[in-house]
């Protein structure tokens, strides 16, 4: 298990400086909203994965009337501790573990992290590429091979994409390795919706909502051979329309990813509760699926999570949570933090400032 025993913001969002102790299990940052609770939980995301997970604009993040911002945090598992760090500014960041920058390939792994808010509801209701992105960056958590597919895919479809704008004889050649990466990236994805699906079959579930996750088109084969094949049957039949259009129209950057409530589409007909359960029960099933295949846990970021449970599922949500691994929960309902206490550690959060309880 990796957890972030301390944590360190300056000048991010409405957060001039703070400076935290968290434990393992839960911590709890209550207060009233727009006080800086979910920056909080965006310092650590921002740890984690280098980026926010609110928002790809970084100047947006930088607190107003200064040059940038930090964030800086103690990792601590695996048989040793790591700092981690990221500085931000209009237009650039720089990430640096114990103290030496690096890229990002290698400062990405050291601390993986689960959220859930109300800007992720775009994974229900935004676009495709949304919710492959959601995916991809699970996948790539578990698996290097996953994440090295990812990667060597896109940079192969850009390739092709120029091919094909160019009229380039080169192109077959091109196709090949995109058959066989595009095969690869498949069959990864499709091993790791079917376990995602299998933990959202015996995951939460607050009334008896039946909650599906699935690929489109379907391929079924086990293998990359049975993808590989499937996609060049695509290939073949879209080609005359890629090469009017000069770009792939076909292929793993442009599947389908179904959600779906009691087997119908979550984006199109799901209600508001309906969406935020949801992708409540995928965050907790990605949780699972994490703590499965490593042994370990991923850091759980639930933002607001009380807004749309009854106080005592809210409650037995955090009690499950904690009890596997760290987690940052944010709530307004200080009653309710208050209760939580008993079981990890509560902060108070106004006007940009911390302090524990």
């Amino acid at each position: 298990m990796v957890w972030v025993r301390s944590l360190e913001v300056h000048d991010l969002r409405n957060i001039t400086e703070a400076r935290l102790e968290l434990e393992v299990g839960l911590n709890v940052f209550r207060g009233r909203n727009a006080q800086g609770k979910t920056t909080l939980l965006e310092a650590v995301g921002l740890l984690a994965r280098g980026r926010s997970f609110r928002t790809e604009d970084t100047a947006s993040l930088i607190r107003w009337g200064t040059a940038g911002s930090r964030a800086r945090g103690v990792a601590v598992g695996e048989g040793r501790d790591a700092q981690l760090e990221i500085e931000l500014e209009p237009k650039s960041r720089r990430l640096r573990v114990d103290g030496q920058e690096v890229a990002p390939r290698h400062y990405q792994g050291r601390l993986e992290v689960v959220v859930y808010s109300t800007d992720r509801l775009r994974v229900v209701r935004g676009s495709m590429r949304d919710r492959r992105q959601y995916l991809d960056r699970g996948g790539a958590a578990l698996w290097p091979a996953y994440r090295q597919a990812a990667r060597d895919y896109e940079r192969v479809m850009l390739q092709r994409n120029a091919a094909l704008e160019a009229g380039s004889r080169d192109l077959p050649a091109w196709n090949e390795h995109f058959l066989e990466l595009g095969a690869q990236l498949r069959t990864r994805r499709r091993a790791y919706v079917e376990r995602l699906q299998a933990e959202l079959g015996r995951g939460f579930s607050p009334r008896a909502e039946v909650y599906g996750i699935e690929l489109l088109p379907d391929h079924r084969g086990p293998g990359e051979e049975e993808q590989r094949a499937a996609l060049a049957r695509e290939l073949q039949e879209w080609l005359p329309q890629e090469r009017r259009a000069r770009r792939s129209l076909v292929g793993p950057h442009r599947d389908k990813v179904r959600l779906t409530v009691d087997g119908e589409e979550a984006g199109a007909t799901a209600s508001s509760g309906q969406a935020r359960s949801l992708l409540l029960a995928l965050t907790l099933a990605t949780l699972a699926v994490y703590r499965a295949e490593t042994g370990g846990s991923a850091v759980a970021l639930l933002d607001d999570l009380d807004s749309e449970l009854d106080e005592e599922r809210a409650s037995l949500i955090c009690q499950e949570v904690a009890a596997r691994g760290q987690a940052l929960i944010t709530t307004a309902h200080a009653g309710w933090a208050e209760g939580l206490g008993s079981w990890g550690r509560l902060f108070d959060v106004a006007g940009g400032e911390v302090r524990s309880a």
